[in-house]
């Protein structure tokens, strides 16, 4: 019986493709809108702030309409490195916290970029 929900793969894919977009493009839009702001969360030059929110919003449209999406894949792949990174080594935030995010969502995140920059759409 479970074997013939394989044929609603691409339905799945759909959806997942479409999630890890959303949430790229609701956490990149503010990047480029305000990048000062986030800059002093961050600590980071404005610049550099808006070039990742830019990175996230394109990695994600690729994703999601399936353009280039072994490369979007690669730059949601490297966001997702380097916001474990930030938050491992700068920020010392620990892998799940009750008081604050923990770097789990960032772990599945990172999955489902890499996920999605080795297999074909």
């Amino acid at each position: 019986m479970l074997t013939s929900l394989t044929q609603y793969g691409m339905w799945g894919l759909l959806i997942l493709r479409t999630a890890i977009a959303v949430i790229f493009i609701y956490h990149g839009y503010p990047k480029v809108k305000k990048p000062g702001q986030m800059a002093a969360g961050l600590g980071w030059p404005a610049n550099a702030v808006r070039v990742l929110g830019v990175v996230e919003i394109v990695g994600a449209l690729g994703v999601l309409f399936a353009f280039q999406p072994q490369v979007a894949g690669l730059l949601l792949t490297a966001v997702m490195v380097g916001a474990i990174y930030f938050k491992i080594s700068k920020w010392h935030i620990p892998f799940w916290a009750h008081d604050n995010t923990g770097w789990e969502f960032d772990l599945i995140l990172l999955a489902v970029a890499i996920f999605l920059a080795t297999n074909i759409l």
